[in-house]
């Protein structure tokens, strides 16, 4: 959600701090601000709305002098955005800057009991309360005032800190929100991802919880809350700020829906090899281990494992929630065992039933969505194992989880997934594939068909983005639309959910989708003359069934759209509009429909004039619950 950035170096930092923060962009924003340390004094620009704001407030940052300093976007939660709200906060006394990526829950408390004590707070924030706290515990030793600070706060933050009374250094400090260092040369970075600073270092440590970091241009110290000096080794990124960039492409989006094969491509590379599924790799995508990360990618199961499994949890958020939805059918398919999927913002709220005979499989692209991270900590207090399927290497999830498996989708910047999701896919169904075949309950030709139709998605999909001609004319025909109806059965319902949400969340149209069979108990009542009905029907076991129920919206005046393959018939006579898909097994179709999904979302959104891939109020990655 919010980005942080921080630099101290021997060049000006407020240019730096803004091209950092535009490479943040992509993480959702509504203001944006910069503090930069100089001589002793703290100047500090904050702007509303897009960055362009603060540029030409700071002359793309020639205003500000220094080369010490912090920077922010925000993405509102307590207070509405303006310039007031936004990061970074001074305290009254004006000794110190903050920027907080994070919530303080118990800012109220902190706040009434600093009123008491005299301070005064101008914006609504909970993290005014965090840089006045310090203000306060500061009695000559910055480093004794910041861990008294953390000590009383409760939530997650990563946080910023800038200081009168600390010339060329600042400070970090993390708990349950991203942080990255990056360790340059005559030069060292703060970040809240990787991007923000890649085109000046490849070298980064990732801070544990809680431990205090002090940087300067020529150092990095971090610090136990004991104040003892503790060692992170630092691990080097194989990819360059090319792989982040468009490339050509109007749109991040649109560049990623495009990388998808090459994205499947590696997230099978180590895992598949012909009518096999290698799971147990202690192997990243390129070289060995690197413990600096505390990360493993690979998931075993032995004799007593298999014994001992009953069930199996899914727990996600948005698109990998969907993406969890596809797992759930695939897995109990194939492996016949009991799978349970839950959003994670609802899952330790409802007192779930785990133990050490389940396994807990959490799903997050980012790997730093806050729930999904509550999820797993509470599914390990229960004593249940966890597999994290991420796509960030070292992220929260992936150090945190008893075994996890990467996507390898590389960077994605848009704020709706796209390779994201068809590569968690890919890994739900390598998993129960997998397991199916440790657990003996899939036949060996059943088991190498499947097999063959993930390895071969790479070149399907690549299929279908080389004739998007009809996915764009029918965007140009119904962008215009304030509504859309998505229905499907089976795996086509949890497809249809996806489709949904990436229409609504680029293009803004009010698009709902409901389970196909239940359009009777209450749904139809919405379907009127030229009710816009995306219909997916790709699975043939209940295509029948589906066919009927577009049937029933044509009868009441709908325009529908059917998603269908080339092995079924008659979904022709009842749509005004058929798009198909290659001919593949109902449970490996929905990773490549879901593409074909994603470019019509992409066009309705682009003839729209929306920022596709900055949707409002949203953000890349929910660290907040």
């Amino acid at each position: 959600m919010c980005g942080i950035i921080g630099y101290a170096g021997d060049k000006q930092a407020a240019p730096l701090l803004l091209e950092g923060l535009t490479n943040l962009e992509y993480r959702g924003y509504d203001s944006s601000g910069i503090a930069v340390l100089n001589d002793g004094d703290i100047s500090m620009k904050k702007a509303k709305g897009r960055l362009k704001n603060l540029f030409e407030l700071t002359g793309g940052g020639n205003a500000l002098k220094g080369t010490t300093g912090i920077g922010h976007t925000r993405w509102a939660t307590h207070g509405e955005p303006n310039d007031v709200n936004s990061h970074p906060h001074l305290s009254g006394s004006g000794q110190f800057a903050v920027v907080h990526n994070g919530i303080i829950e118990n800012y109220l408390d902190i706040r009434e009991f600093l009123i008491q004590k005299g301070y005064k707070f101008r914006s609504q924030t909970d993290t005014e309360t965090v840089v006045q706290l310090l203000d306060y515990y500061y009695k000559g030793d910055i480093f004794e005032a910041i861990g008294k600070t953390i000590n009383k706060l409760t939530g997650s933050y990563a946080l910023g800190i800038l200081s009168v009374h600390e010339n060329g250094k600042f400070y970090a400090v993390r708990k349950d929100s991203p942080l990255v260092i990056g360790l340059g040369e005559g030069e060292n970075f703060i970040a809240s991802d990787i991007p923000a600073v890649l085109k000046h270092t490849r070298r980064f440590i990732l801070p544990e919880d809680k431990d205090v970091v002090v940087v300067t241009s020529s150092s990095v110290d971090i610090f136990d809350m004991n104040r003892e000096s503790v060692t992170r080794e630092p691990y080097t990124v194989d990819w360059d700020i090319e792989a982040a960039a468009k490339d050509g492409y109007p749109h991040y989006m649109l560049k990623e829906i495009f990388e998808q094969p090459k994205a499947l491509e590696q997230t099978m590379g180590t895992r598949l090899f012909g009518d096999t599924v290698r799971l147990e790799g202690e192997k990243y995508a390129k070289g060995e281990p690197n413990p600096a990360l505390k990360a493993k990618d690979g998931f075993r199961l032995t004799e007593r494992d298999l014994e001992n499994l009953n069930k199996i949890f899914i727990i996600a958020c948005g698109s990998s929630y969907h993406a969890g939805m596809i797992g759930k059918y695939f897995i109990e398919s194939t492996c016949r065992v009991p799978v349970e999927i839950d959003l994670a913002s609802e899952f330790r709220y409802r007192r779930p039933i785990l133990d050490k005979h389940s396994l807990t499989v959490v799903i997050s692209q980012s790997g730093e969505t806050a729930d999904t991270i509550a999820a797993l900590r509470e599914a390990k207090r229960l004593g249940s194992r966890t597999l994290g399927i991420v796509n960030v290497i070292g992220s929260t999830i992936a150090r945190e989880a008893d075994d996890v498996l990467y996507t390898f989708a590389g960077p994605e910047m848009a704020v709706a997934t796209t390779k994201g999701y068809t590569t968690q896919v890919t890994v739900l169904q390598l998993l129960g594939l997998y397991i199916a075949e440790k657990k003996g309950t899939i036949s060996a030709e059943k088991n190498a068909r499947y097999l063959a139709e993930i390895a071969a998605l790479p070149d399907v999909i690549r299929g279908i983005l080389g004739n998007q001609t009809q996915l764009q004319q029918l965007a140009s025909e119904y962008f215009g639309g304030d509504k859309a109806f998505f229905i499907g059965r089976g795996m086509d319902y949890a497809l249809s959910l996806e489709g949904a949400l990436k229409l609504k969340e680029i293009s803004y149209v009010h698009a709902e989708c409901y389970a196909a069979g239940e359009l009777k108990h209450g749904t139809i009542s919405l379907i009127e003359e030229n009710s816009l009905v995306i219909a997916c029907a790709t699975g043939s076991e209940l295509f029948d069934k589906t066919l009927s129920n577009v049937k029933e919206v044509v009868s009441r005046g709908a325009t529908v759209i059917a998603l269908v393959t080339k092995n079924s018939s008659g979904m022709e006579k009842e749509a005004k509009h058929v798009i198909t898909m290659p001919a593949m097994s109902d449970e490996t179709v929905p990773c490549a429909a879901a593409v074909a999904l994603q470019l019509f979302a992409y066009y309705v959104a682009a003839q729209r004039g929306c920022d596709i891939d900055k949707p409002r109020n949203l953000a890349k990655a929910v660290t907040v619950e």
